[in-house]
Parts: C-alpha cells; sequence; structure tokens
C-alpha cells in the first residue's frame, strides 16, 4: 500500500513539475534569478500561513544535520536546477529543454548506485546507454548537415546541468528518508517543503537583485503574472508536497522512473500551448530516453520489497 501511494505522489509530482518549462516561458522579460525569486516567494505566501504551526514544531525537532540536507536539497534542487533550466530557455526550445530533462533518470541512478549503494543490475545499465544516445540524437541529425550552434548547444548543456541538479537533489531526499525512518525525527512533507523553499529563495534574493527586477515585474503583464503564480503555488508548493510525500515511501530507482514524467509533460505543453516543433531526429532521441527511463524503473517491480522504505 505504502509503495502505491508513494508512486502517486512521485506521478503528480513530476507532473506538475514538467509544467515549470512551458510556464517559465509565459514569463518572458524576467531574468532566471527573478523567476525563481518571485516564484518561490509567492510559494511561502501560501505555505507560511497555512502551515505555520507545523513548521515550528518541526523546526524543533530537527538537528544540524537536517539543516544541512535542507540546505543542500535548496541550492540543488530549487536554485541551481532553475537557474540552469531557465537560463539555458535563452538559448534552446521549450521542448527540446523537456526532453533533455528526461536525462535525469539516467543521472540519478547512477549517482544511486556510486553514492547510496543502490544494485545496478544489466537493465538499469542498458538503460543508462540508451538516454545517453537519446541525448545524441536530441542535438541534431548525426550526419551534421546541420552544425549546431554555439550558442544553442551552450543552452543544452545547461538544461543538462538542471537534470543532473535535479538528479543531486533526488540522491540527497532519498538520504534523508532513510535517515528519517524513526518516527520522532521524520519530518512533515509540508513543513519540510516550506524550509527548503525558504532556503532557495534565500540563495535567490541576491542574484535577483542584481538582475533589476522591479522594473520589469511593473510591465509584466496577466499572463506573466498568471504563470508565476502557478510556478510559485502549483510548481513549488504542491509539487514539492508531493515529492516529499513520495519519496518517503519509494526507493531512487522509482524515482529516477517517475522523474520521466517531467520531460513528457514539457514536450506535450510545448507543442500544445507553444507551437514548437520537433523533429525526427530529435523525436527518436526523445523515445530513447524515455526507454530508458522504463529500463530503470523496471527493477523495482522485483525488488520492492527490499527498496521501499519500511
Amino acid at each position: 500500500m505504502k509503495q502505491k501511494q508513494g508512486e502517486i505522489y512521485l506521478l503528480l509530482a513530476f507532473t506538475l513539475a514538467g509544467t515549470s518549462v512551458v510556464s517559465a516561458r509565459f514569463a518572458a522579460g524576467l531574468g532566471a534569478f527573478t523567476v525563481t525569486a518571485v516564484s518561490l516567494l509567492l510559494g511561502l505566501g501560501v505555505l507560511v500561513p497555512l502551515y505555520g504551526k507545523r513548521l515550528g514544531q518541526t523546526i524543533r525537532q530537527m538537528g544540524w544535520s537536517e539543516w544541512g540536507m535542507a540546505a543542500l536539497q535548496a541550492c540543488f534542487g530549487i536554485f541551481l536546477f532553475r537557474a540552469m533550466l531557465l537560463t539555458g530557455l535563452d538559448y534552446t526550445s521549450a521542448g527540446e529543454a523537456g526532453l533533455l530533462t528526461g536525462t535525469a533518470p539516467a543521472i540519478t541512478a547512477l549517482l544511486a548506485w556510486v553514492l547510496l549503494r543502490e544494485s545496478l543490475n544489466a537493465k538499469i545499465a542498458v538503460g543508462i546507454g540508451s538516454t545517453v544516445g537519446g541525448i545524441l540524437l536530441i542535438q541534431g541529425e548525426p550526419g551534421l548537415g546541420n552544425p549546431l550552434a554555439a550558442s544553442h548547444l551552450a543552452g543544452n548543456l545547461l538544461v543538462l546541468g538542471a537534470a543532473a541538479s535535479e538528479s543531486l537533489f533526488n540522491i540527497f531526499s532519498r538520504a534523508a528518508s532513510r535517515e528519517g525512518k524513526q518516527p520522532k525525527s521524520a519530518v512533515d512533507p509540508v513543513a519540510q517543503t516550506t524550509l527548503v523553499t525558504a532556503a532557495a529563495f534565500m540563495f535567490s534574493l541576491v542574484p535577483a537583485l542584481g538582475e533589476r527586477p522591479f522594473a520589469a515585474l511593473s510591465s509584466l503583464d496577466l499572463t506573466g503574472w498568471l504563470a508565476l503564480l502557478w510556478y510559485g503555488w502549483v510548481v513549488t508548493a504542491l509539487a514539492f508536497i508531493c515529492w516529499y510525500a513520495g519519496i518517503r515511501r519509494s526507493s531512487a530507482f522509482t524515482a529516477a522512473a517517475y522523474s520521466g514524467m517531467m520531460p513528457l509533460t514539457s514536450m506535450v505543453l510545448a507543442l500544445v500551448l507553444l507551437g514548437e516543433r520537433i523533429d525526427l531526429w530529435q523525436a527518436a532521441g526523445g523515445g530513447m530516453v524515455v526507454c530508458g527511463m522504463m529500463l530503470i524503473g523496471l527493477p523495482k517491480r522485483s525488488r520492492n520489497k527490499t527498496m521501499q522504505v519500511q
């Protein structure tokens, strides 16, 4: 039962997170750190009033290790992820960026093997290889008839960096959930979301002020503000609550598999809402990334008793 609940939470978390790539497009004109800081502030505007009492109880329970883990999750899972993703979107398409975020399962699987000592078998290895092949195809036709512009390549590399940051966030969250097996040290998902969001806001505040955001915000249209509200209330608050509720019931490989919903959601929304097009090679590469995601997720079915959180 816990495993099924965890999978539902993860499915919701990554589906909602996948809308971040497209929603950022509707806040055009704002810097990456400004979008990050304002959306986090809007998220805190909902979380703190609703869950302030629960937050105070959690803070009193937390030790130095929990504070350090929250800071790492905020740095990699929100601050660096959004900074690199939003900057990368200045140079590459939302559809292509969405496909490239699908590399996160392969990176997560490798890190889970190296850092958490979770098993790596033939299926996972093939899945990682399929993901790498998919990345190469997403860059364009293998014959190099159309060489990728340097700025476009830089944008894709930034998106890959964002995927790596997300993977590190997955690993830190899984490690924290292992340490939190004892009831007295378990951190409430809503309180954890609030603390991590607040830490990420502090990381992004100074760089955002360096972008001189007030003039850009004052000229932002209704669509842009609605995108920021969606980013803050749904992509930040709701998605992260679902994430923390899911990861404490699931393994790192389960999270890696369901993180494939993020590129799928991003790609579909880019096609439908932004009218972007994905060529044959990129579609093939995206298919390989999705196959890699599925292969990486398969082992959990046969080993769920040993891999799920008790």
